[in-house]
């Protein structure tokens, strides 16, 4: 088992997967977990607020930018990771496995981390297309497990907190020709190559081992050597290499004619030594540029082409670029994605019963309105875009009661907390709450056209709210009940 542990480790050698590839990839990884971590609890506040929480209304399409962002970081994460887990492979394959219980420790943050990283952005991405093939609530888990990752995440960059100051930056790492500078004092599992670290097996060196005994033979075998950097196997001492036209050369000669010269015998063999590099399995440093920006440039192309691909349902630059995004803007009733439709709702029938009416409840005063009465109370139009915690967004001229008049008309203060009910029978969304800050914003609507035309019904119609900076989740379609909390 040991043996084919090492075995792997040597095909697994790579200029790339070296300590400061592995600094470089995880100060990327890092900065998009922290960016999704940050905007995905402002999203979870905004649907969840403490009571003592208010949140700004400017700019109106602040929501819009935090959610695009954080999809964004997050489907930026898959090629990042997978960039990061290619690169300190060689460490996962070390032996022995665990060396001591801080090791074990740090080892089991690592597990952690990984495992938890690939599950959220795995789940993030169903999300994003509305699919969710597991028995827990995902929202719940969603917000949950981004604690458990910025978590393990703290450890393990504490943990390897020498490793990462000294090769943090790439003038330290590489010498004058490009070549990797490893540094053993501290501590990184990833050596040159993942060669040096190891010992010998079965008597021979580790870096014959690598440079012949674990590749196959032939061309693939030859260009594995070449992705790795390491050099053909070297003949048995005392063998001999039949030339063409019959010509034998030996191991310690320069000369390859079968006639004598002054660089035959001991003085050919020194001279022969002293013509080659001191590591034969050291990749030159032109190479190992190569490699590298090889290898970059892949990840940088992946990491562009995902996000370029996507971005363009919450970005209007790039919405021609958008072709693996779960919505498309300007598509829909309206001119308008939709999420839930009034059928999935249940409320076909009674959004469009004659007898509709909205009831307002106030701290002394209670209407009821029919549509005719809530557009004779005056209507205004405010420009604010519906963003979806899905990661799409779309701005959109609305039109309706402001709700700071809706309130007015029951001798509510404007300023006042909200419960919002929906016509709805069941969901998680079929009553909100909305704080002050929204209700006596100007923008907050009681929508009831949406791009000059009646609402859809299944954007809402009868009435819906729209209010600047909410997720669309709270921007409750299909109302039949506002309530001020007392």
């Amino acid at each position: 088992m040991r043996r084919v542990l090492l075995d792997a480790r040597a095909v697994m050698a790579s200029p790339n997967r070296n300590a400061r590839s592995a600094v470089v990839w995880g100060r990327l990884l890092g900065i998009a977990f922290v960016v999704c971590f940050g905007t995905g609890v402002y999203s979870h506040l905004l649907q969840d607020p403490l009571p003592w929480m208010r949140f700004p209304t400017r700019p109106t399409q602040l929501y819009q930018f935090t959610q695009g962002l954080h999809i964004t970081a997050g489907i930026a994460i898959i090629p990042l990771l997978l960039a990061k887990l290619n690169v300190v492979m060689p460490a996962l394959a070390q032996v022995p496995p665990v060396r001591g219980v801080l090791h074990l420790l740090e080892r089991l943050s690592i597990a952690v981390l990984v495992s938890a990283s690939i599950v959220q952005v795995g789940t993030g991405l169903l999300n994003t297309y509305q699919w969710y093939p597991w028995p827990f609530p995902f929202r719940q888990v969603h917000y949950a497990m981004s604690y458990l990752i910025i978590g393990s995440l703290v450890v393990h960059i504490a943990s390897k907190l020498p490793v990462i100051a000294r090769y943090w930056r790439a003038r330290d790492a590489h010498d004058a020709e490009g070549r990797f500078v490893a540094d053993p004092t501290v501590g990184s599992e990833l050596l040159p190559d993942g060669r040096e670290a190891r010992p010998a097996v079965g008597g021979r060196p580790a870096a014959e081992q690598t440079a012949g005994g674990a590749y196959p033979r032939g061309l693939t075998g030859r260009l594995l050597r070449w992705v790795d950097g390491a050099a053909a196997p070297a003949a048995p001492a005392g063998a001999a290499e039949t030339r063409p036209g019959g010509q034998v050369r030996g191991l310690g000669t320069a000369n390859t004619s079968a006639e004598p010269s002054l660089g035959d015998g001991a003085g050919g063999a020194e001279a022969g030594r002293a013509s080659r590099p001191e590591h034969d399995d050291a990749l030159p440093g032109p190479r190992q540029r190569i490699a590298r920006r090889g290898f970059v440039a892949g990840v940088t192309a992946a990491t562009v082409g995902v996000v370029a691909l996507t971005a363009g349902q919450s970005n209007r630059l790039l919405e021609p670029l958008n072709v693996f995004g779960a919505r498309q803007r300007h598509i829909g009733p309206d001119d308008l994605p939709v999420n839930r439709t009034a059928r999935a709702a249940g409320v076909l029938a009674t959004a469009t019963a004659a007898d509709w009416t909205l009831t307002v409840v106030g701290p002394d005063v209670t209407r009821t309105f029919s549509r005719a009465e809530l557009v004779a109370l005056g209507t205004a139009t405010a420009d604010l875009p519906i963003s979806c915690v899905e990661g799409w967004s779309q701005v959109a001229s609305w039109r309706g009661v402001r709700m700071r008049d809706l309130l007015a008309s029951v001798q509510a203060d404007p300023a006042s907390p909200l419960r919002i009910t929906s016509l709805e029978k069941s969901g998680g969304y079929r009553v909100t709450e909305m704080g002050p800050e929204y209700a006596s914003d100007p923008t907050t609507l009681l929508a009831l056209e949406v791009n000059g035309k009646t609402l859809d019904l299944d954007h809402g119609f009868p009435a819906r709210v729209i209010a600047p900076g909410r997720p669309g989740v709270l921007q409750t379609k299909w109302i039949g009940k506002i309530e001020v909390i007392r």
